[in-house]
């Protein structure tokens, strides 16, 4: 027998109802066809409901990307950088190419030029957050004299995240786990990390990140 009062069960019954909802809906419609009734139909709640927890229909979507990129895309340091990055943004590719979270997401991506409570809700605590705990990883790295003294962890953490991104808004083919190698392998030692000192190999690699 649960030891919550029942008040507080139907309560997180109600915001995971609230928070799937928002999910399927945006998945189905587009993040920009969603609306707070339509949220709450779904979900079998009262609008009074959503807003008690979120002051609008952004912050239900921030709140399952936070959570969902905590769990299922950590920021892993086993003293080995270049292999906790190619897990990292390998985890971070699968879950950008599968439904539910990959649809969602591309939706809210393509709102940001239109709503500014979205893009500065996204920045604040989606996406903001991971750059740090990425900076923070490479950081360590650098101390540790995996990472050259003179790298930017604030560039490198953008040139990671530039090509998944990039092929996720365009709709392109993920990366497999080669490319995600190469990926890691040109932003820590530069280009010539991939060429295997095979001629043209070091073109194809870099072309094949994007």
């Amino acid at each position: 027998m649960s030891a919550l009062p029942s008040s507080v069960r139907r309560s997180e019954r109600s915001r995971r109802a609230i928070l799937e909802a928002a999910l399927e809906l945006c998945t189905e419609r587009g993040y920009g066809r969603v609306t707070v009734e339509a949220i709450a139909a779904r979900a079998g709640v009262s609008k009074k409901t959503i807003y008690r927890w979120w002051p609008a229909k952004s912050g239900i979507l921030m709140e399952i990307f936070t959570d969902v990129l905590s769990d299922a895309a950590p920021f892993a340091d086993t003293g080995d950088i270049e292999a906790d990055l190619r897990v990292h943004i390998g985890l971070a590719v699968r879950l950008l190419g599968s439904p539910p979270y990959g649809p969602a997401y591309a939706g809210i991506l393509s709102e940001l030029h239109h709503d500014d409570e979205l893009a500065r809700d996204l920045a604040e605590r989606v996406v903001d957050p991971r750059v740090e705990l990425a900076v923070t990883l490479l950081t360590r790295a650098q101390e540790r004299g995996q990472i050259r003294a003179d790298a930017d962890p604030r560039l490198m953490v953008e040139l990671l995240y530039g090509p998944v991104y990039y092929r996720h808004v365009l709709r392109k083919p993920p990366q497999d786990e080669a490319t995600i190698a190469a990926l890691v392998a040109v932003v820590l030692r530069g280009p010539g990390a991939v060429a295997g000192g095979e001629p043209g190999a070091e073109a194809e690699a870099v072309a094949g990140l994007a």
